[in-house]
């Protein structure tokens, strides 16, 4: 353009008197842009060897990435400023008599911030090493009491690792109990639990973060005393209604005037988890409600949109973006369930469970070795605890596969949307 705009004026003034002037002066000027242009081009070039410009796509800002030798340049600039004016905690205390009240008060902040940044670390990791003894301690001595003899277990020389290692008290108690078939009961009652639980726990809690309905405050307020209320205190009514299940008097009708006794049997314990009142279902709700309120409205609009139902939305839309969360409600589940012999023992007696097997070990085991219950606890401690650790280890194989998803679900559930 600007040199179309140059030969116009030259053709516009080639009948004054002053054409080839003109003609000269337009020459130059492009010469001199010509020139100015290189050396821009030049300098640019020059600036990108040494630094680069990066822009954010969120606040669209340019950032400054320094090279090796401007930090090395900058961090010497900054000790020699630091040693500067860098005053040490003896230099503070043998001058803090000479200086003024304000002196005085800024000094005693600095000093008061060093002294606390190098006591902190010292105590924090008193405390970790604290808690983490606390919790480690019965998992430790477990384990050193499973592999070693029962004559060294009233040792006093033998602390933490016993003076011989031995497995037999682990395939004494493996037989004693009958892990494998043992191991699949409790699979098929508390993983078939844990299922039901997290699916109907679910779709409360897409209710109650989604719908709105009459006496919803009401219902929800059950749901946290279900919580907050102990097991103790409502687990006599219900032991009574599936002890004489009847469903409207209907069932009686047909079974000469009494109802269906599911005590002994894993239907108590499923029942529970169909009707969301299972062991710590209140909580599940809650975890499902406050992650689908956390979820934006316009998913659900844009499944409207496209013509899918309330019930289509939830399995196309919702179940996918809440896959953290119902990981983390199965896992939470799963081990209150497989921990759990109080609720279980009361629905489903018997050892038909390992959290059952383990609180009547010692008689397993004692029948095991001596054909009849003998002596005290004490004296099966290593079979006891062969025991307990034969418990955890499913249990902990499932937390490390899992472990990865199920924090991304503690981050994601139960903590947005209050």
């Amino acid at each position: 353009m600007a040199e179309k705009d140059f030969e116009k004026e030259i053709n516009n003034a080639e009948n004054a008197p002053d054409a080839a002037e003109v003609k000269e002066e337009v020459s130059e000027a492009v010469e001199q842009a010509a020139e100015t242009a290189e050396e821009q081009t030049e300098h640019a070039a020059d600036a990108l060897k040494n630094t680069v410009v990066r822009v954010t796509d969120d606040d669209a800002r340019t950032q400054k990435v320094y090279t090796k030798k401007e930090l090395k340049r900058i961090e010497k600039e900054q000790k020699e400023l630091h040693k500067k004016y860098h005053v040490s905690n003896w230099e503070i205390l043998k001058n803090y008599r000479n200086y003024n009240e304000s002196e005085k008060q800024h000094y005693r902040y600095i000093f008061g911030r060093r002294v606390a940044s190098k006591v902190w670390p010292i105590f924090r990791f008193l405390i970790l090493f604290g808690l983490g003894f606390v919790i480690m301690y019965p998992i430790l001595f477990m384990v050193s009491s499973a592999i070693r003899p029962q004559s060294e277990m009233n040792d006093p020389s033998i602390m933490w690792i016993p003076k011989t290692f031995t497995v037999q008290n682990i395939i004494d108690t493996w037989n004693a109990i009958d892990y494998p078939t043992l191991l699949w009961k409790t699979v098929a009652v508390n993983v078939v639990c844990s299922v039901l639980q997290v699916i109907t726990c679910a779709i409360t809690g897409y209710g109650f973060a989604r719908f709105k309905f009459k006496a919803r405050g009401f219902l929800f307020v059950i749901v946290i005393l279900q919580i907050i209320v102990p097991t103790q205190v409502v687990l006599i009514p219900l032991f009574q209604q599936f002890r004489f299940f009847d469903v409207f008097g209907i069932i009686s009708l047909f079974n000469n005037g009494e109802g269906i006794n599911l005590t002994g049997t894993p239907w108590g314990l499923y029942l529970q988890a169909i009707f969301v009142n299972g062991i710590r279902a209140g909580l599940f709700v809650f975890i499902y409600r406050q992650f689908f309120r956390g979820l934006p409205k316009e998913l659900e609009d844009a499944a409207h949109l496209d013509g899918c139902g309330p019930f289509s939305t939830f399995i196309r839309i919702m179940v996918p973006n809440a896959r953290s969360s119902f990981l983390t409600v199965f896992v939470f589940s799963l081990v209150w369930y497989w921990n759990d012999s109080y609720v279980s023992g009361m629905f489903y007696g018997g050892s038909n469970t390992i959290a059952l097997q383990v609180s009547n070990l010692f008689t397993t085991i004692s029948v095991y070795l001596n054909g009849e219950v003998q002596g005290i606890a004490q004296n099966y401690m290593v079979w006891i605890e062969a025991g307990c650790l034969l418990s955890l280890i499913p249990i902990l194989l499932v937390y490390c596969f899992l472990q990865k998803y199920f924090i991304e679900g503690i981050e994601r559930s139960g903590i947005t949307g209050m």
